[in-house]
């Protein structure tokens, strides 16, 4: 347990602002703001339509904002024999793949969360909506972290990997944003039942997919 533990903290120094991965959870923060407030230069004054469409591009910018950090999930580990090392100790692909799911998660869904606040603001959003989105983004998000996490770890030993994560990762979350966003138009909770339900059985299969594919890439 307390080397899972250790595994958890590098993770999380590596992926928050200041670690060693690319600038960690601040730039896909910042790309989230960045579209909450293009989008109503894009739209126009119009605040109606604002309120009417902002829940939707928040989740679209929430899912653009866990693409960002794909190519730094599970490759620069992998490069550099952390998983070798990790096997040597007995501690398997699926512990440091769950590990990772809860890290990236931890690295972007909470700061998102907050970050809607600002973003509600810009929109125009009110106050039911903005709830309605708090709990669509708590409930989707760790669905959105499992999937980047099991296509970064199935796209590894390929090139031009990171190319190929995005294309992956948008049409296998189509069906987050539908439940997330859709709860948005019917004002019901089902939506959000069924985002939570999704989310779940996302996080629950990744460890064992993710898993499978980092040994396959190792002994490739």
């Amino acid at each position: 347990m307390s080397a899972l533990w250790t595994i958890l903290r590098r993770d999380l120094a590596m992926l928050f602002p200041g670690g060693g991965r690319g600038g960690g959870s601040l730039l896909p923060l910042l790309f989230f703001l960045a579209v909450a407030m293009l989008y109503p230069f894009a739209v126009g004054p119009d605040a109606p339509l604002l309120a009417k469409t902002g829940g939707g591009v928040i989740w679209v910018a929430a899912l653009l904002a866990a693409i960002l950090p794909l190519d730094r999930l599970v490759a620069p580990d992998l490069e550099q024999g952390f998983f070798d090392q990790w096997a040597l100790r007995g501690i398997s692909e699926e512990a440091v793949i769950a590990i990772r799911v809860l890290a990236h998660w931890l690295s972007f869904g909470p700061p998102l969360m907050v970050a809607a606040l600002p973003a509600a603001a810009l929109l125009g959003i009110d106050g039911n909506a903005l709830r309605i989105v708090e709990i669509g983004l708590l409930a989707g998000t760790p669905g959105l972290a499992a999937i980047g996490v099991t296509i970064a770890s199935l796209t590894v030993g390929l090139k031009s990997g990171a190319a190929l994560s995005g294309l992956l990762l948008i049409p296998l979350a189509v069906p987050l944003l539908i439940f997330g966003a859709g709860s948005l138009s019917t004002g019901s909770e089902g939506g959000l039942a069924l985002t939570a339900a999704l989310s779940l059985v996302l996080v629950a299969i990744t460890p064992f997919a993710g898993g499978a594919a980092i040994r396959a890439a190792r002994e490739n």
